[in-house]
């Protein structure tokens, strides 16, 4: 998921990729001095023109230019009204049950139960369950209000806050992504890939843990010297019950509209180029028609030739269903958008919803997200191990999902 995307100072792996290519183009012709910055900008628009209309061209190629551009133009549009407003809907009333949940203590009782299991599965306090309670029903934002919390703060440690990143990501969005596998009829397969989620959440936030202790020895002291008080962490508001019933209803529901909204660039950017290169032409047919959700299957034939690995690893019957997780890195809302296509197409099962729902939960766009979460308490300097100790934890994830269904299937 889905965070708003906080550009201020944030270097991609791209603009790492075309520094370097600058600093070659430097020494291959020896040149004395550093580029200009209007030469970099150039030198990028050309790297970038060739990769674009290379695309596009292959695209073209062996769609036609019309037939591409039609099914541009109507997968998004399908992907609009088809996927995007159903999941709206979904985070709409999961953003009313997250809200009434909080409001009326059950957050704050789930906190109490799960206290104990903090220390010896995340080696974080005890505290820490209410940012996993949070996130499972809002988004991966919701940990970082949390941790600026000085009444939530005060019980870590430097290296366990930073950790958050991780751990409160692993659990982002969750209640709809089940909301959302379980509509379509996947429930067990969803519940499984909840336990899978949890797996990889662990992995992820112990090696993060374990990486900046390993290169910031110095972050293993108390966040701060203050002291704070924990019952001031406080979600009620003001009113009688009926009032108070009626704003979380419709605080929690606006609060899913955004979170909605916020999924629209990457459904429709995403998912549709996705889309288009992992199914083919017309099935009937074999022709491209300039329907939507047709393509050039790069991302399957790429698949079915290492399939095996798939196999093993997460059950895939069909290297098609690998896009999923590809997506989900940068965003969990996209990746959704690309299961109603898979049951249409006959190659999803229990399975794959049970790996898709632990590496869509574990993961949930923390390619987007770790860079502006870490930047807001301060660690930029550990984005990269960050990144990649989540990335681990959601291969993990997926993983665990898999054996755990393959286990429930033989009893």
């Amino acid at each position: 998921m889905e965070i708003h995307n906080h550009r201020k100072n944030k270097t991609t792996g791209y603009a790492r990729w075309a520094e370097s290519a600058f600093r070659s183009i430097e020494r291959r012709f020896k040149i004395g001095s550093p580029l200009k910055f209007t030469s970099k900008r150039s030198i990028e628009a050309i790297i970038f023109l060739i990769i674009f209309i290379a695309f596009f061209w292959f695209m073209a190629y062996k769609m036609t230019l019309p037939h591409m551009l039609n099914t541009f133009m109507q997968t998004a549009y399908h992907l609009l009204l088809e996927t995007v407003f159903y999941i709206m809907a979904i985070c709409v009333l999961m953003g009313a049950i997250g809200k009434l949940l909080v409001e009326f203590g059950v957050v704050r009782l789930l906190e109490n139960i799960l206290r104990p299991l903090m220390k010896p599965l995340y080696n974080l306090p005890g505290v820490a369950a209410l940012g996993a309670i949070l996130t499972f029903l809002s988004d991966n934002p919701a940990i970082i209000s949390l941790a600026q919390d000085k009444n939530f703060s005060q019980y870590f440690k430097k290296y366990q806050l930073v950790s958050l990143t991780n751990f409160g990501t692993a659990f982002g969005m969750g209640l709809m992504v089940l909301a959302f596998m379980t509509g379509l009829g996947f429930g067990k397969g969803a519940l499984v890939g909840i336990v899978g989620a949890i797996i990889g959440s662990i992995v992820s936030t112990r090696l993060m843990q374990r990486f900046t202790l390993r290169s910031y020895p110095e972050l293993d002291t108390p966040v701060a010297e203050y002291s704070g008080d924990e019952q001031q962490i406080s979600f009620k508001s003001e009113g009688s019950v009926f009032q108070r019933f009626l704003n979380s209803l419709l605080d929690g529901g606006k609060d899913g509209v955004s979170i909605g909204f916020a999924i629209i660039p990457g459904v429709l950017c995403i998912s549709t180029l996705v889309m288009m290169l992992t199914f083919g032409p017309d099935a009937a047919t074999h022709q491209y028609t300039g329907a939507a959700y047709e393509g050039v299957p790069v991302i399957t034939w790429l698949a079915d030739k290492i399939n095996v690995v798939f196999y093993w690893l997460f059950g895939f019957q069909n290297g098609a269903l690998v896009s999923f997780p590809i997506t989900a890195l940068g965003a969990v809302g996209a990746a959704l958008g690309l299961v109603p296509r898979f049951i249409s197409e006959g190659i999803i099962d229990n399975n794959a919803i049970a790996v898709f729902t632990a590496m869509g939960m574990c993961w949930s766009g923390y390619l987007s997200t770790h860079t502006a979460m870490l930047d807001t308490l301060g660690y930029r300097k550990l984005i990269g191990k960050a990144i990649g100790a989540h990335t681990i934890g959601g291969l993990c994830a997926g993983i665990a999902a898999h054996w755990l269904w393959v286990l429930l299937s033989l009893i």
